[in-house]
């Protein structure tokens, strides 16, 4: 609880600012007093994501009015659109986003004490704060409490964005073969719409202040630390622990993706594992089985199925984890590391399968929400985590 209201002092700490810069340095200062070798990588994000994702749609408002009149330019123009926002929102690829100004941002990362190790974990966690907005508002998260369980995927904010451009695509296309029917009109009516809407929410997101971020994710943060502190103290016998704080998280996860390429070389040397803490000061233990913003990736299956093991005995027995598997449709820093190569797993807390962790975005995510037993929880499960990679890593070697 110290070391949350510690970083949440660190007011206004969005990617790129002073706050943030400030955090990084302090963080790193308490590592390095605990004995920890550390290091502040300097990295560039883009912090303004939503005005990025604002001119994506604005383009594709564009190519739809556009393409009325030359059906041919609205086609291009809306696939060019689609094609940069999906591998934007993937984090593959940034086409529009680098027309956008880039600001300074920094990773703290101690490096392990066993580097001799056959494999290593990498324990990670963003320090950074997002911004609120209307779209995070509790209204929204009881319509999505509402809706099944699947349906929360299928139906989060940016995939609905997403699918409602693509969906011009093949209607614009419609039109670029000729047909000009009342009915195409109408349909492309629908999606024009709802991007307008998204154009305005994500205006507001820009608009809007920094939330304090003590749940998300200075709980990660601080459980972070403990973990590595325990981990020190009774080292795993074949894993080489890291501790790695990203900074332009809420750039859509910049600064792990700026990681996982800056170091692929000395990640590629040995076997890693990356296992992610993530808005665990309140709510139950969920265990990401898949993440995306426009599609969903699958995260690491042997992971999930150690989670899923620590999970079924515990319910056997305390049941005090109340572990329980989860589809997202949003996205953590397990993904950039999955997408480069690397398992990995992400621990989030949250209400339910597919719902956003509790004050998520909002105004009231401050110290005092904090939910000090869901702390220990998702602490001791991400501990017998670590263990059992250590034990599953020592039988493939072995």
């Amino acid at each position: 609880m110290q070391r949350i209201e510690r970083l949440c002092s660190f007011a206004g700490r969005y990617p790129g600012t002073d706050a943030e810069r400030r955090a990084a340095n302090d963080l790193a200062g308490q590592l390095r007093g605990a004995g920890q070798r550390v290091e502040v990588e300097p990295i560039h994000v883009h912090p303004q994501w939503a005005l990025v994702h604002a001119a994506h749609l604005a383009l594709a408002i564009a190519a739809s009015l556009v393409a009325i009149a030359s059906p041919a330019a609205g086609f291009v123009l809306v696939l060019l659109t689609a094609t940069s926002l999906y591998l934007d929102l993937n984090s593959r690829l940034y086409l529009l986003r680098r027309l956008f100004f880039r600001r300074a941002s920094q990773n703290v990362l101690g490096r392990g004490r066993r580097p001799e190790a056959p494999a290593r974990i990498v324990i990670s966690a963003h320090y950074d704060a997002g911004r609120t907005g209307a779209v995070y508002g509790e209204r929204a998260t009881r319509i999505a409490a509402r809706l099944p369980r699947a349906a929360r995927v299928a139906l989060a904010p940016m995939r609905i964005v997403f699918w409602s451009l693509a969906l011009l695509v093949p209607l614009l296309g419609a039109r670029l073969a000729g047909i000009d029917a009342s009915w195409l009109a109408a349909v492309q009516l629908v999606p024009t719409v709802v991007l307008i809407v998204a154009f305005v929410a994500l205006l507001d997101i820009a608009l809007s202040p920094v939330v304090t971020g003590a749940n998300d994710n200075a709980s990660g943060v601080a459980v972070a630390m403990a973990l590595e502190e325990a981990l020190a103290e009774e080292p795993p016998s074949q894993l080489d622990v890291w501790l790695l704080l990203t900074g332009g998280h809420e750039c859509l996860g910049e600064g792990m993706r700026s990681f996982v390429r800056e170091h692929a070389d000395e990640l590629a040397e040995a076997p890693t594992y990356f296992l992610v803490l993530d808005a665990v000061g309140s709510g139950d233990v969920h265990y990401a089985t898949s993440e995306g913003l426009a599609v969903s990736y699958p995260l690491d299956p042997r992971l999930t199925q150690i989670c899923e093991a620590i999970a079924t005995a515990d319910h056997e027995s305390k049941n005090r984890f109340r572990a329980v598997a989860t589809a997202s449709g949003s996205l953590t820093d397990a993904l950039p590391a999955s997408q480069a190569g690397h398992p990995a797993i992400a621990l989030v807390g949250a209400s339910g399968p597919g719902l956003p962790p509790p004050h998520h975005h909002s105004r009231s995510d401050t110290p005092d929400r904090i939910d000090p037993g869901a702390l220990e929880r998702f602490h001791d499960f991400a501990l017998e985590l670590v263990r059992q990679i250590d034990r599953d890593t020592d039988r493939r070697l072995g």
